[in-house]
């Protein structure tokens, strides 16, 4: 007898592949067998009735850190199909971390996870992933985090590792590729991952290459200099003989209009000489991040601390605003900040509620302030504590590169916050539903690929991401014309539609549209088939 019996469905089986009619038998936490299988004996039997089968999808950047241990339905991911998130972007994972580094992080990321009422007694990935098995309803894979590593070792400061220190991030990161990283993100505009060399990166890299791992850059610069940013990052692949994956990739902002067909033709070229490069893309035009990511290099160094005395200091102020009204921050990419491009989208503490959901000028114009001022205040009031959207993608950017081969669909989705991005919400569901199936840029087998066997490939889980025997059986069905994403930049909670059911590890997670509490998730810690390590302290 099955476990789990999928009668009648429409299988598009994440290779790419034309659909095909099946029946799909699940045993275990793996799926037994594909075929004409209409009748056989099952504890569980759901009914397709011609809907599509698929395997489950993949959100390949995530800041779901903390989100799966806090509310483990993490009903904004299955109701989109999701059932693997990966974490630990944009070099500032939450672990390995020692008391001092996990206060740091604490503060500095507050925007992106919220403070919420958990322990956070891990120190080591091993101890932090330990969290997720059997607590979560979906996988969470991730990446050893170079910034969370640097700031083990060498702090806040910005300047140079001494040979010594080198030596134990490397020690550090090579024990987090052994306990199961998938390979190394770093996020180049924030502190302290900022205040690494391009050489320090690719000496780095060279510890993830024995394990298969590969380089994940938040890269310099998407503004003035994106381009050479996107150069940059696939040059320190190359050097260290490693893969390079291109998160959130996109090319904004007016001075980079009409130019993406550089970019892609900067991957290509990459690729046609050997580098392997990949990237990931949220089907969305604004951004969001924390909101003093805008300020420039030099406030971050020292860390919360530091930034806050720069914030109140009339002097550092008049430089700040210089920077970024005028000469553009580093932090705002090099392009001059048009405050009509922020908009708040979530605040800790008790401050004003009323100005979530506005542009930054409406929020300083109800506080009777000029934007500069109202943004340093804010941040000070809060400690950094509010996160942000920012508009300045352009559209006919976003479609082309989502349609190049190597490209997956990441919704860098922030959960926190009184407005956040819908993207987290929304963003495998809109890509599907509207970019798939409504403008007609790829297939629904093509759409389909994008989300499951591509990034399920690409880190190192190769038993998902395919409906086939011997495949771990993370599954979606879902109704190719009902499918849509709901969540709006006005009300970005609100949920997909068109998924019905969603099963991980053979588990069901939703069961004809409703969430079964099932919390059968797991961390994926053997990429590629390697067998992780456990380890208590680093």
């Amino acid at each position: 007898m099955h476990d789990l019996l999928i009668e009648g469905g429409r299988v598009v089986d994440g290779t790419g592949s034309p659909w095909f009619w099946a029946d799909v038998a699940v045993a275990g936490d793996q799926i037994v067998a594909v075929g004409r299988l209409a009748g056989e004996a099952a504890k569980v039997t759901i009914k397709a009735d011609g809907r599509f089968v698929s395997p489950g999808f993949i959100d390949m950047h995530t800041h779901s850190d903390l989100q799966p241990l806090v509310n483990p339905s993490h009903e904004c991911k299955i109701y989109q199909g999701v059932t693997t998130d990966v974490i630990g972007h944009d070099g500032l994972g939450l672990a390995p971390a020692t008391p001092e580094t996990a206060a740091i992080l604490r503060d500095q990321l507050s925007a992106w996870n919220g403070l919420p009422d958990i322990e956070r007694e891990w120190t080591t990935l091993t101890s932090y992933l330990d969290r997720f098995d059997g607590v979560s309803a979906v996988n969470v894979a991730s990446f050893a985090s170079q910034g969370t590593i640097r700031m083990a070792v060498v702090g806040m400061e910005n300047r140079e590792p001494s040979a010594a220190e080198m030596a134990r991030m490397k020690a550090i990161l090579d024990q987090c590729m052994r306990e199961g990283a998938i390979g190394l993100s770093t996020g180049l505009t924030y502190a302290p991952c900022m205040f690494a060399s391009d050489d320090e990166l690719v000496e780095l890299c060279q510890v993830i290459r024995p394990y298969q791992g590969f380089y994940c850059p938040h890269h310099r610069n998407y503004g003035v200099e994106a381009l050479k940013g996107y150069w940059d990052s696939i040059e320190i692949g190359r050097r260290a003989g490693v893969p390079v994956h291109l998160t959130h990739c996109h090319l904004s902002f007016p001075i980079n209009q009409g130019r993406v067909g550089e970019l892609i033709d900067m991957i290509d070229g990459a690729r046609a000489d050997g580098v392997e490069v990949t990237l990931d893309a949220y089907p969305y035009l604004a951004g969001q991040t924390y909101l003093h990511a805008m300020l420039p290099s030099w406030a971050h160094e020292g860390g919360t601390e530091a930034i806050l005395g720069h914030l109140s200091s009339p002097e550092s102020r008049a430089k700040l605003r210089q920077e970024l009204e005028v000469t553009g921050s580093d932090g705002m990419q090099g392009v001059p900040l048009g405050w009509e491009m922020l908009r708040i989208g979530g605040i800790l503490g008790d401050h004003d509620p009323a100005i979530i959901g506005m542009s930054l000028p409406e929020a300083a114009e109800r506080a009777g302030k000029p934007p500069f001022d109202f943004f340093a205040d804010l941040l000070v009031e809060t400690r950094l504590g509010v996160s942000c959207l920012a508009f300045f993608g352009i559209e006919e950017h976003v479609q082309a590169l989502m349609q190049h081969p190597a490209h997956v669909v990441g919704s860098d989705g922030i959960l926190v916050g009184g407005q956040p991005h819908p993207r987290g919400w929304g963003a495998h569901a809109r890509f599907l539903s509207h970019y798939a199936r409504d403008l007609g840029l790829m297939s629904w087998e093509e759409g389909v690929r994008k989300i499951t066997s591509a990034p399920a490939r690409r880190i190192g889980s190769l038993d998902r991401g395919i409906v086939r025997p011997g495949c771990k059986a993370d599954l979606t069905v879902f109704d190719p014309d009902r499918l849509r994403a709901t969540a709006t930049y006005e009300q970005p909670r609100s949920l997909a539609e068109g998924v019905s059911d969603v099963i991980v590890n053979g588990v069901q997670a939703l069961a004809d549209g409703q969430p079964t509490g099932a919390t059968a998730g797991r961390a994926l810690r053997d990429p590629f088939g390697r067998q992780h390590e456990r380890h208590d302290t680093f």
